[in-house]
Formats: structure tokens, C-alpha cells, sequence
């Protein structure tokens, strides 16, 4: 009796097993977890508006489609590089989920193989959730929420982008409205860090500063790229757990081994 109770927690879905698991991993992993989400998300994120907001503002009408060229460059690079980070994160978090510690350079070899592919899909589920909302917004909640692991699992199967989606569908069906609680309880903290971030520039005096020459002065970037780095950090490990905590509900726990899925 006590080991089929075991055996019925260990195949439940649990919004607190997800977080726990979460925190696990960037407490058990920050250098490749923090690290990778500071040097190729945040830095990059940081760089790209004030680039963007520096080049657009400078530019007169003679160089301003050059700047919107180099602007979309830029933003190529930057979708490249936030891919990466999403693949690398992923890997930390399966990682920890099997006892193991995935190194800093075992997450950029496994962002920069899957960066590609997970291009392809982010592309394909905005598009998706943008027809979504317009069609009075439920749709593409629905959507969000039906390919909210679809990421993870093209990293973590090594399937297909439309695999990725159709095993996305599978794993959510059955607790959307556990991940849409999830989900709306990350942008609640993620409203809070931003918050916090606001409140140090009040404080600092940046607020009195034209906007736009506050956005761009140092003291803000940084702060910014502190705030980035939590949040890249965190969102990207949750949604990974919460892959990792459907598909044990689903299929039950698994024992394949890391070498064996990124050999």
C-alpha cells in the first residue's frame, strides 16, 4: 500500500515539485546556469537596446535604412544567441534532475547544436499564438499553454520542431490549468524583480533623467543586466522542470541516460 502511494506521488504533476526543482538546479549549478543566462542572454539583451536605441536615435533620414539593417542583423544575432541559452539551460536542468552536474561547457555545446531547430519552432509558436489571440485571445492562450514544453522537448528528445509541438500537446493535456497557474505565478515574480529594479531608480535619481538618456546610461544597464539575468535564469529552468515533471507523469520516471540523448 505505501509503495503504490509512493509510486502515485512520484506520477503526479506538481506545481511545487516544479519549482523545487527549479531552484535545485540554479543553487546546485550557477555558473552554468546564472553564467550562461548572464554572458550569452542578458549581456547581449543589455547591448542590443542600447544599440538599437543609440543608432536609431542618432540616425538622420539618409542612414536610417541602414541602421534598420544593421538593427535586424543585430536582432538575428541576439534571437541566435537567446536560443542558446534556452538549449544550454534545458541541459542543466535534465542534468540535475538525474543527480548529475552538467559543466558550463556541456550546456554551450548543447545550446549551440539545438539553436538552430529552436529557432524554427519559436518562429512557428509565435506566429501560431499570434493567430491565436486574434481570434478573441482564448485560442491563443489555449496554444501558449498546449506547446509551453515544446522547447524542451526538441532538446530533450532530439525530435523534429512538429514532433516537438505534437509531444508538447500530449504532456500539457490534462494540466493547463495547473501550468496556466504556473505560468501566471512566473510573471508575478517576474513583475516583482522588475519592480525592485524600478524602485533602486527612483532611488538612485535616474527617473529624473530624460528617458531615453536613461535607458542608456550605465548605472541602468547594469542593473538591467542583473534583472535579465534572474529572470532568463529562472524562467528558462522552470519550464524545463515543468517538461521534466509532465513527462514522469506521463510516461513515468526515466532512466536514459544524458550521454545517450546528446551523444
Amino acid at each position: 500500500m505505501a509503495t503504490r502511494a509512493a509510486l502515485d506521488e512520484q506520477r503526479s504533476f506538481s506545481v511545487g515539485r516544479v519549482l523545487s526543482r527549479a531552484f535545485g538546479t540554479l543553487g546546485d549549478n550557477p555558473l552554468a546556469t546564472f553564467g550562461i543566462a548572464f554572458l550569452f542572454g542578458s549581456i547581449p539583451q543589455s547591448l542590443y537596446s542600447y544599440f538599437i536605441g543609440s543608432t536609431l536615435a542618432s540616425a538622420d533620414r539618409a542612414s536610417a535604412i541602414a541602421a534598420i539593417a544593421v538593427s535586424v542583423a543585430s536582432f538575428v544575432v541576439f534571437l541566435l544567441l537567446s536560443m542558446l541559452v534556452q538549449g544550454a539551460l534545458v541541459r542543466a536542468t535534465l542534468a540535475q534532475a538525474q543527480g548529475q552536474r552538467a559543466s558550463f561547457g556541456q550546456c554551450i555545446g548543447t545550446g549551440l547544436a539545438k539553436a538552430a531547430p529552436l529557432i524554427g519552432l519559436t518562429i512557428l509558436l509565435i506566429l501560431g499564438i499570434m493567430a491565436g489571440f486574434a481570434l478573441f485571445v482564448v485560442p491563443g492562450m489555449i496554444l501558449f499553454l498546449m506547446w509551453s514544453v515544446a522547447a524542451p522537448a526538441l532538446i530533450a528528445e532530439d525530435s523534429s520542431v512538429l514532433a516537438a509541438f505534437s509531444r508538447s500537446r500530449f504532456l500539457t493535456k490534462g494540466a493547463r490549468w495547473r501550468i496556466f497557474a504556473l505560468q501566471l505565478l512566473l510573471l508575478v515574480l517576474i513583475w516583482l524583480v522588475s519592480a525592485a529594479l524600478g524602485a533602486v531608480i527612483l532611488a538612485s535619481g535616474m527617473a529624473t533623467q530624460a528617458i531615453g538618456e536613461a535607458a542608456l546610461s550605465l548605472p541602468y544597464l547594469l542593473m538591467s543586466a542583473v534583472s535579465n539575468t534572474l529572470i532568463i535564469a529562472f524562467w528558462s529552468t522552470v519550464q524545463a522542470s515543468l517538461y521534466i515533471d509532465l513527462r514522469a507523469w506521463k510516461d513515468g520516471p526515466q532512466s536514459q541516460d544524458l550521454a545517450d540523448i546528446f551523444g
